[in-house]
């Protein structure tokens, strides 16, 4: 482990030493966020005495990331929560715009220690140790996952980085340097056996013994788990980050039972009902939105951010002996469909498609009838066929049959020939908006 202390500290003692943190925080936030004085006096908690620790945090109002935005100005493009003078940031990431401006994400030195310190933790766990070669496809430039290159760094690693849009050069790394460790997207990492099966390069008999897969959900679905095994010849893991609160916060061992918290001790996470809002107690199986609070940050801590992720929890002990709460995430809310009061993730189809390979090749696309969250059945849905592969029998029926059965909704399954769904060297579309 990379910190045994802490990883295996047991989790009571570490609840005790979180609220003493989260008492601090709420001070400073009093003290230095002019944003959270007044969002926290407007739901009636006037100074930090009238919040009473963690065992009271269900009782503050949520953060939203629309709030965040809306607070930003030409003279503060971060945003009003910013606490600290711009002479003390050290690092300042960026989200990648996608929905308008970019969403600046600040750091102090402290700040930037505990998210490597998260990160290197993850990774111990996701299987990475000193000496490995891995080769990383993450886009360190502006983004957050820069700060998984100073991870590596602390875990004594040999650190190839090549970045999106390099196939080619990727390959060429693992066919000449001999990684013994990938990290990557779930999506690339399928993708990447496609690539190596048209061009004879024998991925299955690379160097490669790891693989780990962060950025977007499926890397724990089992019929994507099993592919990427099966085309890789390695054993594949898990890492999971929040942007917005830290990089890599989660990572699986290798039981492959759920993502241990690596940022334990720097969040605090919470369960909610994605509707209601309402706290779901963390217990094994329990399922709902993943909340996160920041509990020693200082440039732009956030307090109860909502982040999107629909995830699964589990409390029991892990043979590994770390034992902080594991998590799977299943998709991400804000993708999520409502099919006449039934709640559709992208990614359950996908995981139900992959029982029918070898027939399929496991791409999806949900194609909407109309704009907006709610949508009528039939829910359209392409299902793509495997390399050279003909619609045979009831193939599209039979799908759509099992997605009612195990989804409980009606959806219209069309075949569409292999190479049609787009790939990706990054995350994989799964809706078309």
């Amino acid at each position: 482990m990379f910190d045994r202390a802490t990883e295996t500290l047991p989790w009571t003692e570490q609840q005790a030493a979180d609220d003493a943190s989260f008492r601090g925080q709420i001070a400073y936030l009093f003290e230095r966020s002019a944003f959270y004085r007044e969002k926290l006096a407007r739901a009636g908690f006037p100074d930090a005495g009238s919040i009473d620790g963690l065992a009271a945090i269900a009782s503050l109002p949520f953060t939203e990331k629309s709030e965040i935005r809306a607070s930003c100005t030409a003279e503060n493009p971060i945003g009003a929560h910013l606490c600290v003078e711009r002479s003390e940031l050290v690092r300042i990431f960026s989200t990648s715009g996608t929905t308008g401006t970019p969403s600046y994400i600040p750091l102090t030195r402290g700040d930037l220690d505990n998210w490597e310190t998260t990160s290197a933790r993850s990774y111990s766990t996701a299987g990475l140790r000193p000496g490995d070669t891995v080769v990383s496809t993450y886009n360190a430039g502006p983004f957050v996952a820069g700060a998984v290159l100073g991870a590596f760094d602390r875990l004594g690693v040999c650190h190839v980085p090549v970045g999106t849009g390099n196939t080619d050069r990727l390959m060429m790394a693992i066919r000449l340097l001999r990684p013994t460790a990938a990290v990557l997207t779930p999506s690339y990492a399928s993708h990447l056996i496609e690539w190596a099966a048209e061009r004879n390069f024998d991925l299955k008999g690379s160097s490669v013994t790891r693989v780990i897969v962060g950025g977007e959900p499926g890397g724990g679905e089992p019929a994507m788990r099993a592919r990427l095994e099966e085309g890789w010849g390695a054993r594949v893991t898990e890492a999971m980050g929040i942007g917005d609160i830290g990089v890599s916060l989660w990572g699986e061992c290798e039981h492959q039972d759920g993502m241990h918290l690596g940022g334990r001790g720097i969040v605090h996470a919470e369960l909610v009902d994605p509707d209601t809002g309402t706290v779901i107690e963390m217990e094994d199986g329990a399922r709902g939105e993943l909340v996160l609070t920041h509990l020693r940050h200082r440039a732009a801590p956030l307090l109860r951010f909502r982040s999107r992720d629909h995830v699964q929890v589990w409390t029991s002990p892990c043979p590994c002996g770390r034992t902080a709460p594991r998590i799977r995430c299943i998709g991400r809310t804000d993708d999520m469909l409502i099919v006449r009061g039934v709640n559709v993730f992208p990614t359950a189809i996908r995981e139900i498609v992959a029982e029918f390979r070898p027939a399929v090749s496991g791409l999806i696309l949900v194609a909407p009838k109309s704009q907006g969250v709610k949508q009528e059945p039939p829910l359209p849905i392409q299902v793509e066929l495997e390399r050279d592969g003909e619609p045979s029998g009831d193939l599209a029926g039979a799908i759509a049959r099992r997605i009612r059965e195990a989804l409980v909704f009606t959806a219209s399954v069309e075949l569409v020939p292999f190479g049609s769904i787009q790939r990706s060297e990054y995350k994989s579309k799964l809706v078309q908006h």
